[in-house]
Parts: C-alpha cells; sequence; structure tokens
C-alpha cells in the first residue's frame, strides 16, 4: 500500500526558511512523479511544485524564484525548501503521487507578518 508522508512544517516569520520533506513507501519511488500541493482556509488547493522521475520540475508563478523541489531516490522522499516565505503561503501543505492519485496527510506552514 502507497503511503506519502509529510513533516518540517511550523512557524516561521515573513522572510524566513523552511523545509518540507515527503517520505514515500510502497511504491517504485524513482519512477513516481511527486507534486506539492497547499490549501489555505477558504481557498481551493492549488498546485504548488511538480517533481518528475527525470527531475525535470514545474512551479506555480507564485512560487517561483523562492520554493524549490528537489528528491533523493535513496531515501524515497521529496523536498520543498521554501525561502523568502510570506504570510499568503501559510496554508497547509499536501504531497501528491500522481501514479494512482495519493495523497499524504498534510504538514501546516504558518507565516507570521
Amino acid at each position: 500500500q502507497v503511503q506519502l508522508v509529510e513533516s518540517g512544517g511550523g512557524l516561521v516569520q515573513a522572510g524566513g526558511s523552511l523545509r518540507l520533506s515527503c517520505v514515500v513507501s510502497g511504491s517504485i519511488f524513482s519512477l513516481d512523479t511527486i507534486s506539492w500541493y497547499r490549501q489555505a482556509p477558504g481557498k481551493q488547493r492549488e498546485l504548488v511544485a511538480t517533481i518528475a522521475r527525470t527531475n525535470n520540475a514545474l512551479y506555480a508563478d507564485s512560487v517561483k524564484g523562492r520554493f524549490t523541489i528537489s528528491r533523493d531516490n535513496a531515501k524515497n522522499t521529496v523536498y520543498l525548501e521554501m525561502n523568502s516565505l510570506k504570510s499568503e503561503d501559510t496554508a497547509v501543505y499536501y504531497c501528491y503521487r500522481f501514479n494512482g492519485g495519493k495523497w499524504g496527510q498534510g504538514t501546516q506552514v504558518t507565516v507570521s507578518s
């Protein structure tokens, strides 16, 4: 059974940084395309970044130049490095495995202004 477990969220001041991790189990991770999504209160879930098995990455315009998605196939882990955080980045962040449509439980990121 495929599972995704996020960690690394927390409270940070505006301008600060956080690194989120998503550990994937039960799949051939090196073949997976993994995305990070986020959902702020009262808003729809939105795509933040995606990394393919080729390491090609795509980003939402709102996070380009501030966030970096990466993967470590030896650790079955995808990371989201978030810099220059803004209050509008406050949300629950979820990782998502494209093959089979599996979600993690989410991790809260709160940016205080």
